[in-house]
């Protein structure tokens, strides 16, 4: 792992056995929820990672933060493989890398007040000389905008944008390297959702954070992130900058996601138009054979069952796994890259 590498998942794999035989009592099946990830996150910039629900977002954030552990793969945290950690030297480690969590009610524990909740992890780590908890506590809470005298009110007596400001405060307290934020803006209204993204924003030039930010919403994603990644049943399609990934996708699904986005203004789209996917999504138990996403492609042929694209450059440098990247149907009416 080189020096501007913040972290590094590579081929990261996630198992749920589902089921049990009644003879052997052995799992029959798994949800292949996280399959063969590999992603790169380069120091004070922010990855994003978007896709459908249940492709596999949220269990690769707890995968990297090591809430669960990974049937296979690693996780490098500048150059440690933290996945083969454990007890003290796990928890030293734990200090860089922290997570923001997507229900800011749900997150926090409303039997305590929020001066414990922000201190309790300097505690537990022993970061901050006995007596001070309280002052360095107050500085978080100013940090993100709370009021300092409202450290001993309780999570009820805050708003949902005051709560997420309170989980933001408690994952700084320890002066992580890295956060991984999982939605946390899904749950708040869009003028809050604006406040929150700022204010992550402007903690990643304070402080050269660098950020893993998972969301639903591609506008947010496009308004923070510096590369992306486009998820689809477990695997990841599409990783690139940006700019590069919404202007011109290269895998059909990420063409797909961007079609459905709305727009004020049905004439700003231009000559493109909406590309509704057949079908439903299959199970995670039994992904089709060679792509996964080939079952609702419109560019689908035997390769694609047959044979199973991988993560590679196509003519443009854009990471792709697509046999027949950036071939756009005339028939669709979506503009060409």
């Amino acid at each position: 792992m080189t020096n501007d590498l913040a972290l590094q998942a590579i081929d990261l794999v996630k198992y749920f056995p589902t089921g049990a035989s009644k003879i052997l009592g052995r799992p029959t099946n798994s949800v292949r929820a996280v399959d063969g990830v590999s992603l790169t996150v380069q120091k004070g910039t922010t990855l994003g990672i978007v896709g459908e629900s249940g492709c596999g977002k949220s269990t690769l954030a707890r995968l990297v933060t090591r809430l669960i552990d990974p049937t296979s793969g690693s996780v490098l945290l500048d150059g440690v493989d933290i996945t083969t950690l454990s007890g003290s030297d796990l928890r030293k480690t734990r200090r860089k890398l922290q997570m923001i969590f997507q229900d800011p009610y749900s997150s926090l524990n409303p039997r305590h007040s929020i001066g414990q909740i922000i201190s309790q992890p300097l505690a537990i780590q022993h970061i901050v000389p006995k007596g001070q908890e309280m002052a360095r506590t107050q500085e978080l809470m100013e940090r993100v905008g709370l009021n300092p005298e409202h450290y001993n009110r309780y999570p009820h007596e805050f708003s949902g944008g005051q709560r997420q400001r309170i989980g933001i405060a408690r994952a700084l307290a320890l002066e992580p390297t890295v956060i991984v934020a999982d939605e946390p803006v899904s749950a708040l209204d869009v003028s809050i959702q604006a406040q929150i993204l700022n204010l992550l924003e402007n903690l990643q030039k304070e402080l050269g954070l660098s950020y893993v930010f998972i969301a639903h919403d591609l506008s947010v994603v496009r308004h923070i992130a510096d590369q992306v990644a486009v998820m689809y049943l477990g695997k990841v399609v599409e990783i690139g900058p940006a700019a590069d990934v919404y202007s011109r996708p290269a895998h059909p699904y990420t063409m797909a996601l961007l079609s459905a986005v709305p727009v004020a203004r049905p004439s700003e789209r231009g000559n493109g138009h909406r590309i509704r996917l057949v079908g439903d999504v299959p199970s995670p138990i039994d992904p089709p054979s060679g792509c996964r996403f080939r079952t609702r492609c419109w560019k689908a042929t035997d390769l694609c069952a047959q044979q199973e694209p991988v993560l590679a450059p196509d003519e443009a440098g854009r990471v792709v796994a697509c046999h027949f990247p950036n071939e756009v149907p005339v028939s669709l009416g979506i503009r060409p890259s």
